[in-house]
């Protein structure tokens, strides 16, 4: 039988004239992904098929599952589309995966594309369960609770049968919708938000904020660690580490203890949105959730938020704290975050950190210190890795 990997799109379908955009997005980046396999990759507006050897279909299975812009895939059987060709698959396919000595239920439902085929979907799905009810005396029908569910699809060269269904990521093709950078801390919520934001089709660079020696090595290779698991998702990233140690004592020794967090939060503001303009981004993205720390009252976010013009997306705003974990578990991000290395956010915590602070009296505070040579010589000395979508884990620093 001639086995290829059937593709569905879902949400992609629902773009109408922008949907070439997003199909033509979604075949490079399964190239990409599967690049080093022997693979033969198919497309057209409603399906994409990928043609392999069978020795790589664990592998082709598992890194399928790790894209986004997929609906479902599945393993079908390709053949002719006429009955005969068809009910013939249809029992290659269940003796090679049944033991059709025993009893089971089934049900078939056909999907017909090819709108000039001799028959509708209601008149395939009684030919072909006939089909199956004459030659294996152990299945019977049931259209409510079965055991089997054969599906059908009769497109106009070529019909498809399978079995199983698997649910893909969803969301949109990394990169579709422009490019952002992500505020990635080693906390447990801004590897979920750049996950949120890749599902929503944002290509993503990545921005660490290390202030040496009050932060450790081991914090940035944590966060290297958390860079890894990203680009699983979203294939090759930058890493920028800012050297924010100058700038973070300037604060603490010109600022009150309860401002002084508002006002680090106002100086990543500023060096984000350079960032952002040089690598070519849209929006600044990060890990924020709506009352969760004194700088993510909404106040406090107003305040932050008025030192840069750029959208500022913030994927995990509305989660609690139980639901943005549970997302982290489920793309192996959390037990790298909840290793115990502090990073710049959290080294320096006031014991009561303000919640609702004034913007007048921020830009009074401000004046106490030359910022914008301290922001100037950073942006000087920046060090980037390149975090590739690699299976070896591996990565390079750019000089």
């Amino acid at each position: 039988m001639n086995r290829v990997i059937l593709i569905k799109y879902g949400e992609l379908t629902t773009k109408k004239g922008n949907r070439k955009l997003f199909v033509d997005t979604l075949y490079s980046n399964i190239l990409k992904k599967l690049k080093n396999l022997n693979v033969n990759i198919f497309k057209d507006m409603s399906r994409m098929y990928i043609e392999y050897d069978s020795l790589d279909e664990v592998e082709i299975l598992k890194r399928i599952g790790e894209i986004f812009g997929i609906h479902s895939y599945m393993i079908a059987y390709k053949t002719e589309s006429n009955l005969d060709s068809i009910k013939k698959t249809i029992s290659e396919v269940l003796e090679s995966t049944f033991d059709l000595t025993k009893k089971y239920t089934f049900k078939v439902e056909t999907k017909r594309s090819d709108k000039n085929f001799i028959n509708n979907s209601m008149e395939c799905n009684n030919i072909f369960g006939s089909h199956i009810l004459k030659n294996y005396e152990n299945l019977s029908v049931n259209v409510h609770s079965y055991d089997i569910l054969v599906h059908v699809e009769i497109r106009k060269e070529y019909s498809y049968i399978y079995l199983n269904e698997y649910k893909g990521l969803g969301g949109y093709p990394v990169g579709v919708l422009g490019h952002g950078l992500l505020m990635l801390s080693g906390g447990i919520d801004s590897p979920v938000a750049g996950y949120l934001a890749l599902k929503r089709g944002i290509k993503l660079d990545l921005v660490y904020f290390e202030a040496i020696p009050h932060t450790s090595l081991e914090a940035r290779n944590k966060v290297i660690e958390l860079a890894k698991k990203l680009a699983v998702y979203g294939f090759n990233m930058k890493l920028i580490i800012v050297p924010f140690t100058k700038l973070q004592e300037e604060i603490y020794k010109n600022v009150p203890g309860n401002y002084s967090i508002t006002i680090m939060r106002r100086m990543m503001y500023r060096i984000m949105e350079k960032l952002t303009k040089r690598f070519k981004g849209l929006a600044i993205i990060n890990g924020e959730s709506v009352g969760q720390v004194a700088s993510q009252t909404l106040t406090s976010m107003n305040v932050i938020n008025s030192v840069t013009n750029l959208p500022i997306i913030r994927p995990v705003a509305c989660f609690d704290k139980l639901e943005i974990i549970d997302i982290s578990k489920k793309i192996n991000t959390y037990d790298i975050s909840i290793l115990p290395y502090e990073d710049c956010c959290t080294v320096f915590v006031p014991k009561h950190p303000i919640i609702n602070p004034n913007l007048e009296h921020c830009l009074e505070m401000e004046k106490s210190f030359d910022y914008e040579a301290l922001i100037s010589e950073i942006m000087q000395n920046l060090n980037i890795i390149e975090i590739t979508d690699s299976k070896e884990d591996e990565y390079s620093d750019i000089l």
